[in-house]
């Protein structure tokens, strides 16, 4: 199973669990190859000129649908060279602001930052990301004029909202509750249907006002396009087993990661709408990848 990411970020890790529990659910060893580069094109670009047979896998995450559209140089249309397998889980955003920002909740956040627009800046860690995504869709459902700052990676990022040289920053629950946890950021609000065990004191977008707004990066297995249909579904059962197991949940939602379980038919619908409502997003912002 191919990981296109070095090791050690979130992809790296619940690619990792995914294949320990699936090894054992099909009783037959899983390697983990990390074969990063390229905003993840290099590896993933490995698995559709492998052999389609099953034993050549990809797990990634929710930036490589996109493809050209957040990297011109991608070499693959994600939704036509490979077979979707199964959705693995999903990690909610959460939006941080500088402890400095005016306001102790959302409501009055946002009325101090409407009131002068022009001196507070959103990060985002890398473009096309999910947490790109939910800060167009948060611009354009509350029509605040934020400009953006795009950063190469999440860390530094977090850098400088910690130091206030951006104000706002929304991305994946996993690596930035422990800023708010810790005092070192204001956690204003999740993007969970529910508020979160790792972080309860941080309300949800529903209790802010942001009704339906619940996006999230999420995380998944492919095989090459040509991969038969047979092995396929072998491969999802297998992760369907996976997805219900309680060790896996356990292991998975102390990460901050909440296990799904979508098929093929149903990952690659989810897949489908998934990009068109973030290219037109990306689009209608004007967004321009390098």
């Amino acid at each position: 199973m191919i990981v296109p990411y070095p090791p050690g970020g979130g992809t790296d890790g619940l690619g990792r669990i995914t294949g320990q529990f699936l090894s054992e659910k099909l009783g037959q060893p899983i390697v983990i190859q990390n074969i990063g580069g390229a905003s993840g094109t290099v590896g993933s670009d490995a698995v559709r000129r492998a052999d389609p047979d099953g034993y050549t896998l990809l797990f990634n995450a929710s930036l490589f649908v996109l493809g050209k559209a957040v990297v011109p140089s991608c070499p693959y249309d994600a939704q036509t060279d490979f077979r979707p397998i199964a959705q693995a889980g999903e990690a909610p955003l959460v939006l941080l602001a500088n402890n400095d920002v005016p306001g102790k909740d959302y409501a009055s956040m946002m009325a101090a930052i409407a009131k002068e627009p022009k001196k507070y800046f959103f990060a985002l860690s890398s473009g096309g990301s999910a947490g790109h995504i939910a800060t167009l869709a948060f611009l354009k459902r509350t029509g605040l004029p934020l400009d953006t700052i795009l950063y190469k990676g999440t860390a530094p990022a977090n850098t400088d909202l910690m130091s206030g040289a951006v104000q706002l920053f929304m991305d994946p629950w996993t690596a930035l509750l422990p800023l708010a946890t810790s005092g070192r950021a204001k956690g204003v609000f999740v993007t969970s249907k529910e508020r979160t065990p790792l972080a309860p004191n941080i309300p949800t977008t529903n209790e802010v006002g942001l009704k339906d707004f619940n996006l999230s990066s999420w995380y998944g297995a492919w095989a090459p396009k040509d991969t038969p249909g047979a092995v396929v579904n072998r491969l999802a059962a297998g992760m369907a087993e996976v997805s219900k197991d309680p060790n896996f949940i356990a292991k998975t939602t102390s990460l901050g990661i909440v296990p799904t379980a979508r098929g093929p038919k149903e990952f690659a619908a989810f897949i489908k709408e998934e990009v068109e409502t973030n290219t037109a997003l990306l689009k209608d912002a004007g967004f321009k990848p390098e």
